[in-house]
């Protein structure tokens, strides 16, 4: 039987772990809290982030990470992209050697502008043959409810992607697909977050669905020009980790990044929606480090940039329209 630690026991980790439980794992559930991990124990539910969502009994959860990692073959990191270089430095020494590190976050780092697998391989120390990555359409709450999805899992030796496939694969309601490249995913992942903020302001501010359509459009040109000057290959970004991921989160309620990008719409001021936003929207943060990383290897991300300065430089949702609006028209080519 595989042996799965995952660390993460928000929305999208619980449930990644309910379907390694449910398709025969031995899994077991880090988090930080002691009276969340004795209710998930003691109730089987997730009541913080997955109220009355049953989890499989098998799953078992704990605040000791060593207990988690113990004869781990497979350490799924699910935590907020900003705080994974601590906590895996922290947790690095308990791994087991031979384990593969599965990372389920969707962000850049600050700083470094590294990919959440970057980070991995750097602090673990382990080469990229024993860093998967799990992206795709996953909206945490519908796929607890047993609603079909598909994800894509990456990895850049394709036996590793076949057996993290195989071990979360559970008919009929979740089919994972595999993809070498690592990047393109990552990237897909990230830069979805950005767009879906942007969308959601445009609805916050009462815009209409050509609105909507052009940023997810344009966003996805902007995701294409990132990967394709960072290498990745161009079809992932047609395929579940860009497109699909970008129309999921960029147009569904259960998005915490469009929700946060309709707050600031409506003219909620940044504090104020942190203080009412439960859970992490990657984008926030990450949008800075999405626009460091572009701009490093010279690429334009025009919607990123607003973004940036309407989430951390003051720009009214107004003015930022204005700028996009107002930008001299170029050459569509090939829709990019």
């Amino acid at each position: 039987m595989t042996r799965v630690a995952v660390f993460g026991p928000g929305s999208w980790g619980t449930t990644f772990a309910m379907i390694l439980a449910e398709a025969g794992n031995e899994v077991t559930l880090w988090g930080r809290r002691p009276e969340q991990m004795e209710a998930i124990e003691r109730t089987h539910e997730n009541a913080d982030y997955l109220p009355g969502i049953p989890l499989p009994p098998t799953l078992r959860a704990t605040t000791d990470p060593e207990r988690a990692l113990d004869g781990a073959d497979f350490v799924v990191l699910c935590v907020p992209s900003q705080t994974l270089r601590a906590n895996l430095a922290a947790w690095r020494e308990h791994i087991p050697r031979g384990a593969v590190l599965v990372s389920l976050m969707k962000g850049i780092e600050l700083g470094t502008t590294k990919r959440m697998s970057e980070v991995i391989r750097e602090v673990a120390e382990v080469p990229e043959e024993r860093v998967a990555v799990v992206s795709g359409p996953n909206l945490a709450k519908e796929i607890a409810q047993r609603q079909p999805a598909a994800t894509v899992v990456a990895c850049a030796d394709e036996s590793v992607a076949e057996k993290l496939q195989a071990i979360c694969h559970l008919p009929p309601w979740f089919r994972p697909y595999t993809n070498p490249d690592v990047v393109g995913v990552e990237l897909g992942g990230a830069v979805k977050n950005v767009i879906a903020l942007a969308v959601g302001v445009s609805a916050g501010m009462g815009m209409g669905d050509n609105v909507s359509a052009m940023l997810i459009t344009r966003g996805l040109a902007e995701m294409q020009r990132l990967g394709a000057a960072l290498g990745a290959d161009p079809h992932t970004f047609a395929g579940l980790a860009g497109m699909g991921d970008l129309v999921a989160t960029c147009n569904s309620p259960l998005s915490r990044n469009r929700t946060f990008g309709e707050n600031l719409g409506r003219g909620m001021t940044l504090a104020e929606v942190v203080a009412a936003t439960r859970q992490t929207a990657e984008g926030v943060k990450s949008c800075e480090s999405v626009l460091a990383l572009a701009r490093k290897h010279d690429v334009e991300m025009p919607i990123t940039e607003v973004v940036v300065g309407v989430v951390h430089d003051g720009m009214s949702p107004a003015e930022a329209g204005m700028l996009l609006m107002s930008r001299s028209p170029k050459p569509e080519r090939y829709g990019v």
